[in-house]
């Protein structure tokens, strides 16, 4: 019988948090593999990063090849609903940081991540599909097989899944839990979207409310090329059954004027996908040899593009705990990583909530905003919601509930 293929740590998924988790890993000296069950570059969602990402990006040492690639700028998120509209200049928030970003086709902007890994010394082995798991040694024993069906053993001191939405051992491990959302259903796709409206701001993400469902919502996010990613989110229920996923979007884009009037031209070139119930939550952040990334433990809704946020943020504290572990420090996963992460994630659920009841709507399209109070909310949309000298962050409900009652008072 062959060895097993060994490597201090193994990652399972190359994507965001893969990639960053492996770069951290080899800046401190460790040998990483990552298995990849796909070939890069292939499609994805989650395309308009945050502000906070670039910090993580930066501490990777990737920063320089991100800004070279010819990414789509991005320096805030615009919402609409019907008259109402307004903007979040990123570089007007509360935390300090960097205030800007980018929008990226996935595609390429995972496979830049995943070369960079490489580049630093993360082995990377594609096509490889983790197919069983055993954490009961001293150390963590991985079957893995190829697209021709050969299969190969490995071992590792500590792995890490950042598997995404294939949450590889969530589900080999039964750690799945309910995610406390209804199920919604995302359609969206690429479009060539030929937009000619002088008003229209390419470098902001544009999230539309449609004009009679203020819990159905479209997202209109510009790349560089003259492409946009174009999607719609609601409740399964919403959508008619059986109807062509496409006709059923860009019948929804019309239904808003100010959308329909921005995509007026637009080519749908590409095939419309769809994403249902993808809500998701685990037992546990981690266990005996393993911690979980970014989807793989936990998605949230695509309304703040806080996933890929989430996933990296995820990347830097288990990277450092498993450090300190490596060098005989003692570590307590609870305390050192699955408490710090969920505190931002909890922010970001305290404003999905509040984006689906309407407060947050109601609070954002409000005609007198206070600059103060708006750099604060400002902060949490650019992705800083670790920090916790924002009151919106430190007591994100009650103070989100006392805004929107002021809000609804006001108007």
């Amino acid at each position: 019988m062959d060895k097993p293929r060994q490597s201090k740590v193994i990652i399972i998924g190359a994507g965001p948090s893969g990639s960053i988790a492996g770069a951290l890993l080899r800046k401190q000296g460790y040998q990483v593999i990552i298995l990849e069950r796909q070939r890069f570059p292939r499609f994805s969602i989650g395309e308009s990063l945050l502000p906070q990402c670039m910090e993580f990006i930066k501490e990777a040492g990737m920063l320089d090849a991100v800004k070279g690639a010819g990414f789509q700028f991005k320096d805030g998120a615009a919402f609409a609903f019907g008259d109402h509209y307004t903007e979040f200049d990123f570089e007007d928030k509360f935390t300090p940081g960097i205030g800007t970003t980018f929008q990226v086709q996935r595609g390429r902007f995972d496979a830049l991540l995943a070369d960079e890994a490489a580049r630093m010394g993360v082995d990377i082995h594609w096509e490889m599909e983790v197919k069983s798991v055993d954490f009961s040694g001293d150390q963590a024993c991985l079957t893995v097989a190829d697209t021709d069906g050969r299969i190969y053993d490995y071992a590792a001191d500590f792995v890490l899944d950042a598997s995404g939405f294939g949450r590889i051992l969530p589900r080999l491990l039964g750690l799945e839990s309910p995610s406390g959302f209804p199920v919604r259903q995302a359609l969206f796709g690429h479009i060539e979207d030929r937009i000619d409206d002088p008003a229209f701001d390419r470098n902001k993400i544009r999230i539309t409310v449609h004009p009679e469902h203020k819990d159905v919502w479209f997202w209109l996010i510009p790349f560089s090329n003259g492409r946009s990613s174009v999607g719609v989110v609601a409740e399964r229920t919403f959508y008619a059954p059986g109807e062509d996923y496409g006709a059923q979007l860009q019948a929804l884009i019309h239904q808003d004027e100010g959308l329909g009037r921005i995509l007026k031209n637009a080519v749908f070139d590409d095939k419309i996908n769809t994403l249902v119930g993808y809500s998701a939550n685990v037992k546990s952040l981690y266990g005996q040899s393993y911690a979980l990334l970014g989807n793989a433990g936990e998605f949230l809704d695509p309304i703040f593009s806080s996933g890929v946020t989430i996933a990296m943020k995820s990347a830097m504290l288990a990277t450092a705990a498993l450090d300190r572990q490596f060098r005989g420090e003692p570590v307590d996963w609870e305390q050192d990583y699955a408490q710090p992460l969920k505190r931002g994630v909890d922010t970001f659920r305290v404003f999905v909530d509040a984006w689906y009841d309407g407060r947050f709507q109601d609070v954002i399209f409000h005609s007198h905003q206070q600059p103060e109070v708006k750099a604060m909310i400002c902060s949490i949309l650019a992705g800083y919601a670790w920090d916790e000298n924002n009151p919106y962050v430190k007591n994100a409900r009650s103070r989100l509930d006392t805004l929107a009652e002021l809000c609804r008072d006001d108007s």
